[in-house]
């Protein structure tokens, strides 16, 4: 819905609103016509229910709204004295249709200055409950978001188990667009694993001031733009599903490329203007070794503590009577003792440069060599997937990175890019229908010839550190700007599912420490454990003043 059709309902919603009250507003002194003024009638109506008045500004936050409205339509009625569970289930029920029957053919007598305290422990109960969720999702929607790290994409920096508070206000807090919603979950209800939204009506994109931009190399969280799948496993079904850009599987990658850059990828090194990309002292970018032993080979359980290897190694074993490249994983198993080996001594593993220096003085090392995919070596699987310029993950050439307002040329050549922008971040996600065609050596947007586009919003470049292990931008292209939810901020937690019995598990070194900045980890554990020491300490004497 554009914010034209958004504002003709908001209208369509007061006339209904009008139509159904204002007997009530005069049954509880007040005049007819305010119960037909947008806002003021909602500010008077808190008065009518003896609620403060700020409880108006919750009815206009998008997702919260969906909870307040039947709050609002259970206080209406029980403030002229409908209180008994039939009404509540009426009301409810009927979409708060069920206050016209009051309205037109109840005796209204106004309960003034009622009381407010339920008057049963469920009541209570449920009346904690709701507040309790709308708190949480205002904090979780505009404030900070809970966020855990699933795959190996930003190894060293961040590491699978690590448990992240994501900040919604640095760049600003995306307002939902989805308007109906269940709260606190994303795209699938747990347990039940069914969709946790309704696909229509959609609000229209809107963001609120943040204070700062996005820089290069920051870490940033965004809704996946690609994603058609159902939650964040494939669907079982194999079948496609549109989603909104809200419910998006939310993906978490390093920024290596800003609005109006021109980015290019030479033997996997990130260049900027032609200039290397510069990352901060955190950063670990990682890369794929062929690696050849030689003597008594490895013990791979030591190789993984020694040499900081955090993914899978790849080994060559005998498989019925084949040699195949098999993974072992970090933690499996099978690595105690050392028993895994390689058959002919040929491995494959993903290591930081730092550890690359270090293994290369290995006595049983015989040679390691990056893999590097050579140019020329196209991938189809690149962005943007049509085999363009033989481009693979370790060799892209110049790509602008484009900028709103910016206004590139448009030909048969490079469409191709921009396409996918064009038809579905600029068209469809925004309620327009563009179609890019070709004809000949012409390129049509709904069958007019164009040879120009001015971009609408900014893009973003996204990889992962670990680079031959990370689906990125790479893959499926530019990150659009109202894709963008938030940057992480702090780590609050984090647990190695890989290690023997719980006090091993949690790494101790990770808690409570920020993500940003250079240098090594600062831990902040005890001054939290302080802070929540002093205030459940003068909470609790507090309370003993006031007995």
């Amino acid at each position: 819905m554009t914010f034209t059709q958004w504002f003709l309902f908001f209208l369509l919603v007061q006339v209904i609103h009008f139509l159904g009250t204002w007997k009530l507003y005069v049954a509880a002194g007040r005049q007819a016509w305010e119960a037909a003024v947008p806002v003021y009638n909602a500010v008077i109506l808190t008065k009518i229910m003896n609620r403060h008045w700020s409880w108006t500004i919750l009815l206009f936050v998008p997702v919260i709204n969906v909870i307040m409205l039947p709050i609002f339509w259970v206080e209406t009625i029980r403030s002229f004295g409908k209180n008994k569970p039939l009404d509540t289930f009426l009301v409810v029920v009927t979409l708060g249709f069920y206050i016209y029957y009051i309205n037109y053919t109840q005796d209204l007598k106004h309960v003034t200055n009622r009381d407010l305290k339920p008057k049963t422990a469920v009541g209570e109960w449920v009346s904690s409950v709701l507040f309790a969720v709308v708190a949480a999702t205002i904090v979780h929607t505009y404030v900070m978001q809970p966020y855990n790290i699933p795959t190996s994409s930003l190894e060293k920096t961040l590491l699978v188990g690590d448990f992240l508070f994501v900040s919604k206000f640095h760049y600003g807090a995306r307002t939902p667009m989805t308007a109906v919603s269940f709260p606190m979950v994303h795209d699938t209800i747990p347990v039940i694993n069914k969709r946790s939204y309704l696909k229509k009506p959609q609000i229209p994109y809107f963001r609120l001031p943040g204070f700062q931009d996005i820089k290069r190399s920051d870490i940033v969280v965004f809704s996946w733009p690609a994603d058609t799948v159902n939650a964040f496993q494939r669907a079982s079904d194999g079948k496609h599903y549109d989603k909104p850009i809200d419910k998006k599987s939310n993906y978490v990658k390093r920024c290596v490329g800003i609005p109006g850059d021109n980015l290019s990828i030479v033997d996997g090194k990130i260049l900027i203007d032609g200039k290397p990309l510069d990352l901060p002292e955190k950063a670990k970018p990682q890369y794929s070794y062929n690696v050849v032993g030689k003597g008594e080979g490895f013990n791979l359980k030591a190789l993984y503590k020694n040499y900081d290897i955090t993914d899978a190694v790849y080994l060559d074993i005998n498989y019925q009577g084949q040699v195949i490249k098999y993974p072992v994983a970090y933690g499996d198993p099978r690595l105690q003792g050392g028993v895994m080996q390689s058959v002919t001594r040929k491995y494959e593993m993903v290591l930081t440069e730092d550890a690359v220096n270090k293994l290369s003085k290995h006595p049983n090392i015989a040679s390691i060599d990056r893999i590097i995919s050579p140019k020329g070596e196209g991938e189809p699987s690149i962005f943007p997937n049509n085999g363009f310029g033989n481009w693979n993950k370790d060799q892209i050439e110049s790509l602008y990175i484009p900028e709103q307002g910016a206004t590139v040329d448009i030909n048969t050549q490079n469409i191709a890019f921009y396409k996918r922008l064009i038809e579905v971040y600029e068209g469809k996600e925004m309620g327009i229908e563009n179609e890019v065609t070709i004809n000949g050596n012409q390129v049509l947007v709904n069958n007019t010839p164009i040879s120009k586009y001015t971009f609408k919003q900014d893009y973003y470049w996204m990889m992962g550190d670990n680079r031959h292990r990370s689906e990125d931008s790479r893959y499926w292209g530019f990150v659009p700007e109202n894709h963008v939810v938030g940057k992480p901020v702090f780590l609050f937690f984090s647990l190695d599912k890989n290690a023997k019995g719980i006090m091993n598990k949690i790494r101790w070194e990770r808690l409570m420490t920020t993500v940003g900045g250079d240098g090594k980890l600062v831990s902040y554990r005890y001054l939290v454990l302080g802070l929540l020491i002093a205030y459940f300490g003068f909470s609790y004497f507090r309370q003993k003043k006031k007995e």
